[in-house]
């Protein structure tokens, strides 16, 4: 079912998204205890956690992980919020993640092949793997 959501809809989506980018913890988490579905989706498959994760926000990471939010979650590029996190080297981010059983395998590229692509060996330590070679 496609619906066209209305401009003011559209408006406050996009609201959403940019308080994940910005890492503003408090505001978002409201909206989401208030009713706003966690897994929130834009038009390129990017949840909220990937946002959050690809600006390197732990702290909003951590809370919408415990509000229940999709660690196994794609975008439409195959990329996942530790993949994310990983390329912008937040161990913080990274370790919410983990510890949240985010696998370090999962995805295209994952969050493994993305540190070695990217010869990011503190993040590999972190994913568990080794470097390639």
């Amino acid at each position: 079912m496609t619906e066209e959501l209305d401009a003011e809809t559209l408006a406050f989506a996009h609201r959403m998204f940019d308080l994940a980018r910005e890492g503003a913890t408090d505001e978002l988490t409201g909206y989401v205890d208030a009713g706003l579905p966690v897994d929130l989706t834009n038009d390129k498959g990017d949840m909220l956690l990937i946002l959050a994760a690809y600006h390197a926000h732990p702290d909003t990471v951590a809370a919408l992980l415990r509000r229940g939010a999709d660690h196994f979650h794609t975008n439409d590029r195959g990329q996942t919020a530790l993949a994310a996190a990983a390329f912008r080297r937040s161990t913080g981010t990274v370790r919410a993640l983990l510890d949240a059983g985010a696998d370090p395998d999962h995805g295209s590229p994952s969050a493994v092949e993305t540190a070695r692509f990217f010869d990011l060996p503190d993040m590999l330590a972190l994913l568990g793997a080794r470097p390639a070679g």
